[in-house]
């Protein structure tokens, strides 16, 4: 792991993650299977973090890097809070694109969520973003709530997107950045528009 410059909450530091900590992230994972049973029915297999950690955006999708991060208390060796996976200038220049965001289970209900993504949100715009993108699996209510709840408004739904062992249906959300528009992004981003 090694340090990045992304501001957190004062008991936090924020490291972006190196293949030597494949094991940590996968003993993350396994710690805190909440997520992995929404989504997909089942808890993270034992090579997840591995597949996560090297998997790439689909090959006719232009982005810049990817980023992967956990955020860690400054006591040793205190577990992980949170993690987070981001890929940059996705589609487009300016598109965050946040892949995975888990918050661990023992810190939930106590705001980190908000905290940690106002985090990310502050840190992604000063590397140059205008929007940030995720998806979020249909029926997953807690994650539908909290998205929408930060800001995030769904421009489609794609369906047959394989989760896990599941085929779910995934709400594609967006939330301007930096007086940045929907409309604009639609213009750069036709794969995202409602009709497409």
């Amino acid at each position: 792991m090694r340090p990045i410059d992304l501001p957190c909450p004062p008991d936090l530091r924020c490291m972006e993650l190196e293949p030597e900590d494949i094991p940590a992230l996968q003993r993350f994972f396994d710690s805190n299977p909440e997520y992995f049973l929404a989504v997909g029915g089942e808890p993270a297999g034992p090579n997840l973090a591995e597949e996560e950690f090297h998997e790439l955006p689909p090959a006719e999708l232009k982005y810049n890097r990817t980023y992967y991060l956990a955020f860690v208390p400054h006591a040793g060796s205190a577990p992980w809070r949170a993690i987070a996976q981001l890929t940059s200038d996705l589609m487009a220049e300016g598109v965050f694109h946040i892949g995975l965001f888990i918050v661990a289970t023992a810190n939930h209900g106590q705001g980190d969520a908000q905290a940690l993504l106002a985090s990310i949100e502050r840190w992604a715009g000063a590397q140059g973003a205008r929007w940030l993108r995720l998806g979020v699996v249909v029926g997953n209510a807690r994650a539908e709530r909290f998205w929408a709840a930060q800001g995030f408004v769904e421009l489609r739904q794609r369906h047959g997107v394989a989760t896990g062992p599941r085929l779910n249906s995934i709400r594609v959300m967006l939330k301007p950045l930096a007086g940045t528009t929907q409309a604009e992004y639609l213009a750069l981003v036709a794969r995202d528009r409602p009709d497409c």
